[in-house]
């Protein structure tokens, strides 16, 4: 694991010669390059999109989550975590060309949208909208799986005690519930955020590559303009953050989880 990394660090201080070859180097260039030049809208845009992403997720995992672990008896739990990974076995490009399919001008979503009376149905598809919904639809399954291994261990016996003790569902929720979940949510947080923070796929497909994402800059560096030493710069950023919020998560998500507990 750690030999690809290292050399994606060494090709970062590295540059590009007229032909188009890799030169090694000791330079930030690169580095200030990113960051002095319009790339860094590039950033703003995926963590923009990761963290709507996310939020999305949890939003719609979290009620499924609770649903499967307290509704549903044992046997059919099972069944529906069936459920939910089948779609995992899937092939990623065929579950995005699917959505291409249902959302384009002549597809199911503006069929149903004209025969609901919307006679002029707005553009579903190469949008932001339709990048935000590709993205929470592969990655939902791996918020729900988190959120359900940690609600299905709870006791319920503190749920009864809150009600006992007079408090609402919506306070037992928020008080009881939320923070005994803690570690599923901040496992679920951590699964779909950074995972889609990289994704150039979805967006591509989707949004039509109308905007420009972390992901697609990068794979834009590699695959076409040819210069690994500024790809590998911009990668080394990525990978910066990426481990920042897992150390914050090490350190601290840990820590707060278990008091919580």
């Amino acid at each position: 694991m750690l030999v690809p990394l290292v050399i994606i660090v060494v090709f970062s201080f590295g540059y590009r010669d007229e032909l188009g070859k890799f030169v090694p180097g000791a330079s930030f260039a690169n580095y200030l390059r990113f960051i002095n030049g319009p790339y860094l809208l590039c950033l703003w845009r995926s963590l923009s999109l990761s963290f709507s992403t996310t939020l999305f997720c949890l939003v719609l995992g979290f009620p499924v989550a609770m649903w499967m672990a307290f509704a549903l008896p044992k046997e059919r739990q099972n069944f529906f975590m069936v459920l939910l990974t089948i779609p995992l076995s899937i092939s990623f490009l065929l579950r995005l060309y699917a959505w291409i399919t249902i959302l384009r001008p002549t597809g199911l979503a503006t069929f149903l949208l004209q025969s609901v009376g919307v006679s002029n149905p707005p553009s579903l598809l190469y949008n932001q909208g339709a990048v935000l919904l590709g993205m929470v639809y592969n990655y939902l399954p791996y918020m729900i799986l988190p959120l359900y291994a940690a609600l299905e261990k709870l006791d319920r016996r503190f749920i009864e005690a809150g009600y006992d003790l007079g408090a609402t569902p919506w306070r037992t929720f928020f008080q009881v519930v939320v923070p005994l979940s803690l570690r599923g949510i901040v496992a679920g947080v951590i699964l779909v955020f950074i995972p889609s923070l990289g994704d150039y796929v979805t967006p591509d497909l989707l949004g039509g590559a109308k905007y420009m994402y972390i992901g697609s800059l990068i794979q834009n560096q590699y695959l076409s303009v040819r210069d690994w030493a500024f790809g590998s710069a911009v990668s080394t950023v990525l990978l910066i953050i990426v481990s920042a919020g897992v150390w914050f998560y090490i350190k601290y998500g840990e820590r707060t989880t278990v008091s919580h507990s």
